[in-house]
């Protein structure tokens, strides 16, 4: 028996049936439908990668696989926490856009506002 990555993150896995493992999708390695599919030929890191060209190249590949759907299905029954799945990225068990860039996002109105503010304060000082 194989073991999920998913199987390993969530206690209770393998009780639950309304679970579709990788195997239902695609087989084994010994399988000559597995070894066909774009993913078992490719590096496994593109699938997992931050790099934005590495996650469109991901997509490219799920493009023209004969099970994206049935991944798709089996990725969203798993909630899978990372990766591109069935052509879609997923982020915490749920499918996102696109990955965000890292550190904080600009604050736009906080900044203005305290270029105002700043404004303000000088013409105060100055009379």
């Amino acid at each position: 028996m194989s073991v999920l990555f998913s199987e390993l993150l969530v206690p209770g896995w393998s009780e639950s049936g309304d679970k579709i493992g990788l195997g239902d999708i695609t087989g084994t390695y010994g399988n000559p439908i597995a070894n066909a599919l774009p993913c078992h030929g490719a590096e496994p890191e593109t699938f997992f990668s931050e790099a934005e060209a590495d996650i469109k190249a991901a997509k490219a590949l799920c493009g023209e696989c004969p099970v994206r759907a049935k991944c798709l299905a089996g990725a969203l029954s798993r909630q899978e926490p990372v990766g591109v799945w069935g052509g879609e990225l997923f982020e915490d068990g749920k499918v996102i856009a696109a990955k965000r860039a890292p550190g904080r996002p600009r604050n736009i109105v906080a900044a203005t506002s305290v270029e105002v503010n700043f404004a303000e304060l000088m013409a105060s000082v100055a009379s």
